[in-house]
């Protein structure tokens, strides 16, 4: 017992976001994907609507309906964020009305694979700053509004007048916060009426965000050469990107000045392009080039620099670390037993 023990706390030592689990749901056209976290938010890392192997959803079709192994909607990935990101359960039905029909008169089925965030909640009454902070990992917004959806938040001292109305929305709240603080270690957003406008003359506001924090790694590469992302037996979570040039250092060796003293030069298709190449995919390779994300600034020597996160699928823990697969496959120790949800050992077998 001992030994297990100290297997799993080693292990979660050197390896904290290997506790990021993700799940995997398949749902046979015709049906609807129905995706759950409870207490925590979706987090979709990828999904297809098509088929890409000839075995699933295939119980009595005919083998004209599902020989076609390349069949892929270019759109699900973002049809499926649409309706499920950073909420606590979505349905998602597996239908051509919804993806269009990538494969005709091949039967079809929808992937996705999703991981479960538990978020924080920060709250500011009008007139003071939210701070929000994630010491070595990044922000990650779920949602945000500034107004009022109660009487009793912020409500001290208030007249009744001011706190009565509760159906009070910012529409421009969530784009805000998450242009000022996602992916980025810690930030600072006033609730005020002069970042927000007033949504409700006369009422005593307050600014409620939803976030997580995200552990993160960081590439740079320098401009002609390729970027090069992998996450082992995980897979990628794009948080940020820029091709351009935010600084006068990198990359900047043997580079006269006039190539690297912009340094307000920012590729706005960047996160798009590298979220499309390598989210949800165990590895990905990106050329830092104009000709993948067209020259921001002219003239200027740039960069490629992308933060992203490793999720790390259950079958990893178990197939790599035989003491917890020998756990799992007896009878498990009350300690671990709570744990035991997180995990898919029968994909090891």
């Amino acid at each position: 017992m001992f030994f297990l023990k100290l297997s799993l706390l080693m292990l979660l030592a050197v390896a904290p976001d290997l506790l990021v689990h993700a799940e995997t749901s398949v749902t046979c056209e015709g049906n609807n994907a129905v995706l759950t976290c409870g207490a925590g938010v979706l987090n979709i890392l990828s999904a297809n609507y098509g088929r890409t192997d000839s075995t699933t959803c295939s119980a009595g079709r005919p083998s004209s309906q599902i020989t076609k192994t390349d069949c892929y909607a270019i759109n699900t990935l973002y049809k499926v964020k649409s309706r499920c990101e950073g909420k606590s359960s979505c349905v998602v039905p597996a239908a051509n009305s919804i993806f269009s029909d990538p494969c005709y008169g091949t039967y079809k089925y929808l992937r996705i694979k999703h991981s479960c965030v538990v978020h924080k909640t920060s709250v500011t009454c009008e007139g003071n700053n939210a701070v929000l902070t994630c010491g070595a990992g990044v922000l990650n917004i779920v949602s945000a509004n500034y107004g009022r959806t109660d009487s009793t938040t912020c409500s001290a001292g208030r007249p009744s007048s001011q706190i009565a109305k509760t159906d009070c929305y910012a529409t421009n709240t969530l784009s805000e916060v998450t242009n000022r603080c996602d992916g980025k270690s810690s930030c600072v957003v006033s609730a005020t009426n002069s970042i927000f406008s007033d949504p409700c003359y006369g009422t005593y506001k307050y600014l409620s965000i939803k976030y997580s924090c995200v552990v993160h790694k960081t590439s740079v590469t320098c401009e002609g050469d390729n970027a090069v992302l992998t996450c082992g037996a995980g897979v990628l979570n794009i948080l940020s990107a820029n091709y351009g040039r935010t600084d006068s250092t990198t990359c900047s060796a043997g580079r006269y000045s006039e190539q690297i003293n912009k340094t307000d030069c920012y590729g706005t298709n960047t996160l798009s392009e590298v979220t499309n190449r390598c989210d949800g995919k165990s590895s990905c390779v990106v050329p830092a080039t104009n000709s993948v994300f067209s020259d921001p600034c002219y003239g200027t020597y740039k960069y490629l620099s992308i933060k992203y996160s490793c999720v790390v699928h259950s079958e990893f823990l178990f197939c790599h670390h035989p003491f917890i697969l020998f756990t799992a496959l007896s009878l498990p120790p009350k300690w671990l037993r709570p744990c035991l949800h997180l995990f898919n050992y029968a994909n090891c077998l």
